[in-house]
């Protein structure tokens, strides 16, 4: 079990922080260097960003990417999910599979406590502070 987030959610918030700070469209190299990364990984980072409709993308010497949503109303749990998956994935903790039907674990009601209190913190920050 691991409680900890990836590098590349820690990647896609900041880049959206940066091209928030940023006020329009940044080269994929430039938001590279903000963010601490190299332009093979903002693709791979931005890429689901861009799926949703959060960021946009555009090729050629002016494209780059740029906020197509306001990062305001983005929830930090919105992304930890749309990167790394659903928080409450049903899996047991201990187990590695789907709870049973009637036969949980020794820690499930615990365990499922402390999963809906961490969707909850998430779900009230969001991506920009106001």
């Amino acid at each position: 079990m691991k409680l900890e987030l990836t590098r590349k959610t820690d990647l896609a918030v900041r880049a959206m922080q940066a091209l928030y700070e940023a006020e329009d469209r940044l080269p994929g190299r430039e938001l590279a260097d903000r963010i601490g990364t190299t332009l093979p990984f903002v693709s791979q980072v931005v890429n689901p960003l861009v799926q949703v409709g959060w960021l946009d993308s555009r090729p050629g010497p002016t494209g780059g990417y740029g906020l197509a949503a306001d990062p305001h109303r983005i929830s930090i749990l919105e992304v930890v999910e749309l990167i790394e998956g659903p928080i409450a994935n049903g899996k047991c903790v201990l187990a590695g599979g789907p709870c049973g039907d009637g036969d949980y674990c020794s820690v499930h009601d615990a365990w499922m406590d402390a999963r809906e209190a961490l969707r909850a913190a998430f779900a009230q920050v969001t991506v920009v502070a106001d």
